[in-house]
């Protein structure tokens, strides 16, 4: 199997989005929180088929099946970013930071600017150490 969650159809993904953010979640959660309210037997057929391919593991609570990721949030976090990065940014990260704050420095408190800050110095003294 692959941390490559972009291979999913648009559905899956869906289903996948779900089911990170509340961080388990059976057929009926997921159908509720679907856009276009597919069948609940859909969504049970299509979390069968992403937990066929690897991306998803259940337990059972009485006779509900609960799904979970079997990829670590933070790691689907890096592949979704180098994706983006490579199709969107020419592989440029910098290119992807920029775009990002780009009308939104704004809206960024002090707090947020000071851990940005302090990744890039972060960056800074790795990149020097590896020279």
């Amino acid at each position: 199997m692959t941390e490559d969650l972009t291979k999913l159809s648009r559905r899956e993904r869906q289903i996948m989005d779900i089911v990170y953010r509340q961080g388990e979640a059976g057929a009926g959660d997921v159908a509720r929180l679907l856009p276009d309210r597919p069948s609940y037997n859909t969504v049970r057929v299509t979390l069968g088929i992403l937990e066929k391919k690897g991306y998803l593991r259940h337990r059972q609570d009485g006779a509900r099946y609960i799904y979970r990721p079997t990829i670590a949030a933070d790691r689907a976090r890096k592949s979704a970013m180098k994706h983006v990065i490579s199709t969107f940014f020419q592989g440029s990260p910098s290119a992807a930071i920029l775009a990002l704050l780009d009308g939104s420095a704004a809206r960024l408190d002090r707090r947020e600017l000071d851990e940005i800050a302090e990744a890039i110095d972060q960056a800074r003294l790795k990149g020097e150490a590896d020279a």
